[in-house]
């Protein structure tokens, strides 16, 4: 059974705390994150909503998180909606989210060294890059190494439009 691993994490933006929902599949792959200003329902189901449309290698038939109260509502109301097939389960146990925990820390020590952004877009837009840099890392990119720094490069480069 393919599974996927559903958390969140806060990131600091002015003096506020803003979450960082994040994917991964069970082998650690980056399947897809996004920024919210909150952590509630609505939340929950925008971000189910962007996984599904994410590029998967495979459809996963079971998603598991953490005790957030959210999840269960959005994940119902998510099948009602049919952004989440009717098959799909949801599961609530800790200790198999450790694979994501683990992957947050990799994206926390690189915030922490930014120290705090100033503005939402501002946050969004660095954490595309370091979720970018990340799956680089990982040798998550088909047909790139992740020891091919030139080829890393030039990826970058194309990903934001810039000259390499």
């Amino acid at each position: 059974m393919h599974q996927n691993r559903v958390d969140e994490t806060y990131i600091k933006v002015g003096k506020v705390c803003k979450y960082l929902y994040r994917a991964v599949d069970k082998e650690g792959q980056t399947i897809e994150f996004m920024l919210s200003a909150k952590r509630d329902v609505l939340a929950a189901k925008r971000f189910f909503r962007k996984m599904m449309r994410a590029d998967h290698r495979r459809l996963p038939f079971s998603i598991n998180v953490d005790k957030n109260a959210a999840y269960p509502d959005a994940f119902s109301e998510s099948q009602q909606e049919q952004v989440l097939p009717h098959d799909y389960t949801l599961r609530r146990v800790k200790y198999l989210n450790n694979i994501i925990e683990q992957d947050h820390r990799f994206i926390k020590k690189k915030v922490r060294a930014l120290q705090c952004f100033r503005s939402f877009h501002t946050a969004e837009r660095t954490l595309q890059g370091v979720e970018a840099m990340h799956m680089l890392h990982k040798g998550q990119v088909k047909r790139l190494s992740s020891d091919d720094a030139l080829g890393q490069a030039k990826f970058v480069a194309s990903l934001f439009q810039i000259a390499a």
